[in-house]
């Protein structure tokens, strides 16, 4: 019986030095990981700005490609600088439409609504006595 108990014992610290093994394994992985993410940020931040300048220059010589086109079409100055200012304001408008619908997704709303289920975070809702910003508790 004293044997078991010893090999219950040995087994339950085996398992324990294996959990603490684990989760340290686990911080160490996740450490190297938000390491690799940071670099690779800066290193796709970096790239961006060169696709945004080289990307703007592109767009501008071919806007002047398409307003010397248009006048050798015999279009006028204004209706040719017009055209390409229309194209332009359409594609930055279909842009602007999807970057708003991207950054809806940055609220975490999925995940703000299953914490809220667990109890673990509350926004403040109107009817919420706590919630309410009065102006007659503040002091100045």
């Amino acid at each position: 019986m004293e044997e078991s108990i010893r090999d219950v014992g040995q087994a339950g610290r085996a398992t324990v030095d294996s959990a603490k093994h684990t989760l340290r394994s686990l911080r160490r992985l996740a450490s190297f990981e938000f390491a690799l993410a940071r670099s690779a940020f800066g290193r796709a931040l970096a790239w961006s700005g060169v696709a945004i300048v080289f990307g703007a220059s592109a767009w501008l010589l071919l806007a002047g490609t398409l307003i010397a086109l248009m006048q050798r079409w015999g279009l006028s100055w204004f209706h040719s600088l017009l055209i390409t200012s229309l194209l332009s304001l359409a594609v930055t408008g279909y842009a602007v439409w999807r970057v708003s619908f991207f950054f809806r997704h940055t609220g975490m709303h999925a995940t703000r609504r299953q914490l809220a289920r667990l109890g673990l975070f509350d926004e403040p809702h109107d009817d919420d006595p706590e919630g309410r910003d009065d102006d007659t508790e503040r002091t100045p």
